[in-house]
């Protein structure tokens, strides 16, 4: 749903009129309060741009060491491979051998099919950042090698949405990953709908995508055509019975499972003024590190295998904001919280994304010593402000709805 508060262009510099320094500094962790179902009906609005350009820019300057860790790990291309063909032979196991075993193909299908399908969303994460490979075109194979036991072209286009996600978080209109509002308006803040929303949640994510109604990229294209032919060759080896648990697979793996629970705890807010939270659980050792989320965020150049030592090194940056240890608990509490909601977002305007990332500057390790005394006493007034401009907001949707 768009943003009901201020975010005109005029608005947004007169906000930042007096400010040349991006005051959130050092954790660039914002001074809004989230978005509560019954008292607000929309995201919470920011006045500032994404965090995590500005916190990497930071972080290199106390650890410069951290970028001797960007490039790529070639192991995740044999995962891939490993991945793919486990898939495939447990769709021709129960399209061809099992065919009586209805109920442990489904339990299967979820168990395991819904673990591997979800590993290969992964995978497509790690390519899309060039992490796999040595070149881009390299990449974008491994790409189209995991996308076979999905059957959906799926591996192009999230790579062209996912890097939009980078480029405009949180961006209204402009990140793909933000809920549209029927979707909000839809599903509020009953248990019922929002468990079944996470069950679909697969689908929503391609909605997105392509609710944006762009046109097909010369990829997107090889991508469709490739699995074309790939689904004609696993019809014929495995079966309509074997496609069938292939589709199971990713539906389920999808859905509300805890492989894809990192869907909400990557962006949904559930603390005032953190947009971005990591899961630290077991997890982590199958599916590829995904939950450290903010160290991916702050460095997208770093592979999947070194996004600890990243969270190590710069200790002091990671260890003081809000994480996750459970992706089950993560599922339970959306679902059962009155307080999350698909609306449960922060967006920002494309004006305010862009004035603060090109005027508000991150301050040298001097410029922040010097600016220490003035910070507090500045977070207080922008919590402030914050603050009347949710109850403007709320104010005038009451008198709206009399």
């Amino acid at each position: 749903m768009a943003p009901s508060e201020a975010h005109t262009t005029a608005e947004v510099q007169a906000v930042h009129k007096d400010e040349r320094y991006d005051m959130r500094f050092p954790s660039y962790l914002g001074f809004w309060k989230r978005s509560v179902p019954g008292l607000d009906e929309a995201p919470r609005f920011d006045m500032y741009d994404e965090p995590h350009l500005k916190r990497r820019k930071q972080i290199l300057a106390d650890h410069p060491e951290i970028e001797d860790m960007y490039g790529y790990d070639t192991n995740t291309v044999w995962i891939t491979v490993a991945t793919v063909a486990a898939q495939v032979g447990l769709a021709y196991l129960f399209g061809r051998v099992l065919t009586e075993w209805h109920w442990t193909m489904v339990f299967v299908a979820y168990a395991i099919g819904g673990s591997f399908s979800t590993q290969i969303g992964i995978i497509f994460h790690e390519f899309t950042h060039n992490l796999c490979a040595a070149t881009s075109l390299q990449n974008r194979w491994v790409g189209n090698l995991g996308n076979i036991p999905l059957l959906v072209p799926l591996a192009q286009s999230f790579r062209r949405y996912h890097l939009e996600h980078h480029t405009y978080q949180g961006v209204y209109g402009y990140d793909p990953d933000l809920p549209l509002e029927w979707e909000i308006r839809l599903i509020g803040n009953d248990p019922i709908k929002k468990f079944f929303w996470l069950v679909i949640y697969g689908v929503m994510y391609i909605g997105r995508g392509l609710a944006q109604q762009k046109q097909l990229t010369r990829w997107e294209l090889y991508n469709w055509a490739w699995t074309i032919v790939c689904d004609v060759a696993l019809y014929y080896v495995c079966g309509p019975r074997g496609m069938l648990y292939l589709l199971l697979s990713v539906f389920l793996g999808f859905g509300l499972h805890p492989g894809a629970a990192h869907f909400i705890q990557e962006h949904y807010t559930f603390r005032d003024g953190q947009e971005t939270y990591s899961y630290y659980g077991s997890g982590n050792y199958f599916w590829l590190n995904i939950g450290y989320h903010n160290e991916h965020h702050d460095f997208p150049l770093v592979p999947w295998t070194k996004l600890p030592e990243v969270k190590r090194v710069a200790a002091e940056y990671y260890d003081h904001l809000a994480f996750h240890t459970s992706w089950c608990a993560v599922l339970y509490m959306f679902i059962t919280s009155s307080v999350l909601a698909p609306q449960s977002r922060v967006v920002r305007s494309l004006d305010a994304h862009r004035y603060a990332r090109k005027n508000l500057k991150v301050p040298s390790a001097d410029e922040a010593k010097g600016l220490a005394s003035v910070k507090s006493e500045f977070a207080l007034r922008m919590k402030k402000a914050a603050e009347m401009s949710m109850e403007k907001v709320r104010a005038q949707r009451i008198i709206g709805a009399q």
